[in-house]
């Protein structure tokens, strides 16, 4: 479903990506984690093209990022991507912010997308604040809105980018559950988080990064969390200061 080749980003002659090479299979809830400037949110949002990057390549069912020539508005509308700060208009109902991407991107009536939208928005739980602006809802349920957005989209892949770093801890698990819930509908999911309990529960691979913008790993979480003995060094220090609490 994707898969990246060698890709390599530079901030000016800071290296944020050295390297990157893996493949997300349909139905993967793959997790990325390692310490903060690790480039583990630049990495996914070469994914949709919101971060250029210098070399490698990048395909996402099939469809070449890197590729000039490629529709790149098209190809995020299939990539539903959920940020950090959820990224809601603040000046439109939640609602308008179900439909109007809907609208605007894909093309579809009013109705289809309000039907759409309100269909993903009882799935999430929050049928009772359609009529609501973000500024009146809690940050966990803002971003449970944010994620009914991105569904509403008909993505075959979603991205989190560390979707619950912003949360209030009594609002984590509303959030998480939620992903829990697409993870067995067999979501394809790519998620950058420090929610070692999620990886561990929904995660099927962990890619582990490092400084310098390195996948150190790649494997699946019972070899993450399980062995730690055929680790590199610097993940074992990761997870000993991370599974100790």
């Amino acid at each position: 479903m994707i898969e990246l080749k060698a890709v390599s980003k530079w901030y000016g002659a800071v290296q944020v990506l050295n390297n990157c090479t893996t493949t997300i299979q349909k139905g993967e809830v793959v997790v990325v984690c390692g310490p903060s400037g690790s480039g583990k949110s630049t990495l996914i949002k070469t994914i949709n093209a919101l971060e250029p990057f210098q070399k490698g390549e990048i395909y996402v069912d099939g469809q070449a990022v890197h590729d000039p020539k490629t529709d790149l508005p098209k190809l995020r509308s299939r990539v539903g991507m959920v940020f950090q700060n959820f990224e809601l208009f603040p000046h439109l109902s939640v609602t308008e912010n179900l439909t109007l991407a809907q609208v605007k991107v894909l093309g579809r009536s009013q109705s289809d997308a309000l039907t759409q939208g309100l269909k993903y928005l009882d799935r999430v739980g929050l049928m009772a604040h359609k009529d609501k602006f973000p500024g009146q809802l809690s940050g966990g349920q803002q971003q449970r809105v944010a994620i009914a957005r991105a569904l509403s989209m008909d993505p075959i892949a979603m991205l989190f980018d560390e979707p619950t770093s912003a949360l209030d801890p009594e609002m984590v698990g509303e959030v998480l559950d939620c992903m829990m819930d697409l993870a067995k509908e067999g979501m394809t999911m790519m998620v950058v988080t420090h929610e070692m309990g999620f990886a561990r529960k929904v995660g099927s691979r962990v890619i582990f990064m490092d400084i310098g913008g390195r996948i150190l790993e790649d494997c699946t979480k019972d070899e993450f969390f399980s062995h730690p003995e055929n680790r590199q060094e610097r993940t074992r220090e990761f997870l000993n200061k991370i599974l100790q609490h």
